[in-house]
């Protein structure tokens, strides 16, 4: 009788490691996305969606590159490769994604309470044949920007005032103006009328400047190139003025310091300011930050430039997709390097790799590997709760 108790008792403690088993393959892990996105997306997209989006999303973590045939083979259902294949492409051809449902989820996510430093810039990527500039809008935090807004621009050169006015429009609209602590920018922003608007609403700002740009004393109205009031600046040398000057016609603080450019050569770096003119340099380094986010997202994450797609619309519908899984890599990798196990420091005081690239790795070992041990619950870092 002993016996047979202890032999139902094994085999119900069998029964239960099974189903233990079968609960943590692969095939559930997209179910489990699906149950965090209904938190932020459950009133504004049916659940067919959002399954859709949650299996896309863990697909383009475990593949890392954006061909839809890849990501079609790694679609966690029981349907065929081209199956799936054909929903991705009914999705991107034919759905209308709100991309401000996705901005506001990543502001959601974010570790910290606002003020934010935002870092507005813009970059070219070549998707397929065509060449497209994309003008970004990004939260900066501990060494990378998280890609909030953007703009598809079918077109070469450099943004206009007005679309550069629109996004900072668009992002107070969802987030309010008080949430922004300052905005850095590079030397393509420094136009009449966007430092206008940036000053007349009061936007604090550090945005680097050319050296051969010329400046105004406003009391004697003596012009001089910016790079005369900091002549005699050493290398690596910071200064700021507590003067005033005019800056194509706009008046800003300047401050600079002297710097080795990418060859070696001394340069410097002239900032505009609207206030606060002596942190202005630590504050703009911040903006490098957004080259990172950049890096990730094309070359060293999800390949996303290899996709064919040339319709700006789909193109969109991409590129917010897989700023989730960006966002989601980088709250994995800091949470494990400040709770787990730290990334290693190199000899030139690097990390050994990037909190993306740190997160994604083992993002991609969970949903590929049903019996990896984990004792994080990597869902929840796409929590709203």
């Amino acid at each position: 009788m002993v016996k047979t108790l202890k032999f139902c008792i094994f085999i119900a403690d069998y029964q239960s490691v099974i189903m233990k088993t079968k609960n943590s393959k692969v095939s559930h892990k997209s179910s489990d996305l699906t149950s965090v996105l209904v938190e932020h997306f459950g009133k504004s997209l049916n659940l067919a969606r959002i399954k859709f989006i949650s299996l896309f999303i863990c697909a383009l973590c475990k593949v890392q590159v954006v061909c839809f045939e890849k990501l079609a083979s790694g679609f966690e259902n029981s349907c065929s490769s081209d199956s799936s294949l054909r929903r991705i492409q009914r999705f991107m051809a034919e759905y209308k994604l709100d991309k401000d449902l996705i901005a506001k989820l990543i502001f959601a996510l974010l570790p910290h309470e606002p003020p934010y430093s935002i870092a507005i810039d813009r970059t070219n990527w070549k998707f397929g044949q065509t060449n497209i500039n994309i003008l970004v809008l990004a939260i900066v935090y501990k060494g990378v920007a998280f890609p909030i807004l953007f703009k598809l621009m079918p077109k070469r050169g450099n943004s206009h005032t007005i679309e550069r006015i629109q996004i900072v429009n668009h992002y107070i609209r969802l987030f309010g103006k008080e949430s922004i602590q300052y905005l850095v920018a590079d030397r393509e922003f420094v136009g009449e009328h966007w430092i206008d608007y940036l000053n007349f609403n009061r936007i604090e700002y550090h945005i680097r400047i050319r050296d051969n740009f010329w400046v105004a004393n406003p009391k004697t109205g003596k012009q001089f190139k910016a790079t005369w009031l900091f002549s005699d600046l050493k290398l690596n040398e910071t200064r700021f003025l507590h003067s005033i000057y005019y800056v194509n016609n706009q008046l800003c603080y300047l401050s600079a310091s002297k710097i080795k450019n990418k060859e070696g050569k001394p340069e410097f770096q002239i900032v505009i300011s609207f206030c606060k003119p002596e942190i202005a340099q630590k504050i703009y380094k911040e903006r490098w930050q957004i080259e990172t986010a950049f890096r990730a997202m094309k070359t060293s994450g999800f390949n996303l430039e290899d996709t064919h797609l040339t319709d700006i619309e789909r193109i969109e519908k991409l590129v917010a997709i897989v700023t989730i899984a960006f966002c989601w890599a980088y709250l994995v990798g800091i949470y494990l390097h400040e709770h787990d196990k730290p990334i290693r420091i190199l000899n030139n005081g690097r990390m050994a790799k990037s909190f993306f690239k740190y997160g994604l790795t083992y993002i991609a070992s969970v949903l590929l590997n049903a019996g990896f041990q984990s004792n994080i619950d990597i869902f929840k870092f796409l929590s709203c709760t």
